[in-house]
């Protein structure tokens, strides 16, 4: 027999499914079932510049990147498969993505919209307005974001490379401030848990959506209000576009307080409100 309900996740860039560990443990305590996923390129597994973890870092700005080669296709791929998998164990399927994760999960939904029954976007790029993330990064409303530091030349390296083991501290804080404005300061563990490199596809790639397929699918945004990374603003006019596309089937928006990572700083928060969202039909 199929179980109920389960929440499954998807992380934003130069993440993994090791950040959804304390949010898929507060599910639990409230009887719901979570699963995280890693997309390709991401996880324990995930391959790393070789001076990346020696002293002084040779290489780091100019070596190609092995997360060179993938692209759109493969990532929402990768996610449609898992998909299928969990589909085949559970009723009632909610899919929630992070960040940049919400490209190849909005085209996943887009590709299989069967597999998913509540799509949420938590502070994630939605493309039903715009297909390509960088599009709402370089918009005017983002003008106030944080810029996460950047390694060498993307084109170059073939990859979106950050350095969150760099010996320079201001380096290090505005990393922090970006994705950690409300972690403290002095708890440096978050800096063993970011990949350098993600895939330039994640942020430059298209990610095209409908409203026949994406459009019909139930879905959340959870704002962030207290977001560095991507400011309200910028999530503001994702909601907006997206329910222009579909105007029938709009957002359900939920706000948090907080800055881009309450899978950190807030799981308690952030599950007590999915536990919510997961009862919604």
């Amino acid at each position: 027999m199929n179980e109920p309900t389960v929440i499954v996740f998807v992380h934003g860039a130069w993440h993994s499914s090791l950040h959804w560990t304390a949010t898929l443990r507060a599910l639990a305590a409230r009887g719901l079932s979570g699963v995280a996923l890693d997309l390709p390129g991401h996880g324990a597994s995930a391959p790393l510049p070789s001076g990346y973890l020696e002293l002084g870092q040779p290489g780091l700005a100019a070596e190609p990147s092995a997360l060179a080669g993938l692209t759109t296709d493969a990532l929402v791929d990768a996610l449609v498969a898992d998909l299928a998998q969990i589909r085949r164990r559970f009723d009632r399927v909610l899919l929630v993505a992070h960040s940049a994760g919400g490209g190849p999960a909005s085209a996943a939904v887009e590709q299989r919209p069967e597999l998913v029954d509540h799509l949420v976007y938590l502070s994630a790029f939605v493309p039903a307005g715009r297909p390509r993330f960088g599009d709402y990064v370089t918009d005017p409303c983002n003008a106030g974001a944080v810029q996460v530091p950047r390694t060498g030349d993307p084109e170059a390296i073939g990859a979106f490379r950050i350095n969150p083991l760099s010996s320079d501290p201001a380096e290090i804080e505005m990393i922090r401030r970006a994705f950690l404005d409300d972690w403290p300061a002095d708890l440096h563990g978050w800096r063993l848990t970011l990949h350098p490199d993600e895939p330039l596809a994640s942020l430059t790639g298209e990610f095209t959506v409908t409203p026949g397929r994406w459009g019909r699918v139930a879905r959340s945004y959870v704002r962030l209000t207290g977001d560095l990374a991507l400011p309200p603003s910028t999530q503001d006019l994702m909601i907006a576009e997206a329910d222009r596309t579909t105007p029938d089937n709009p957002f359900t928006v939920h706000s948090l307080p907080g800055g881009h990572s309450p899978f950190l700083t807030r799981p308690d928060e952030l599950a007590e409100l999915l536990a919510r969202i997961a009862k919604q039909r």
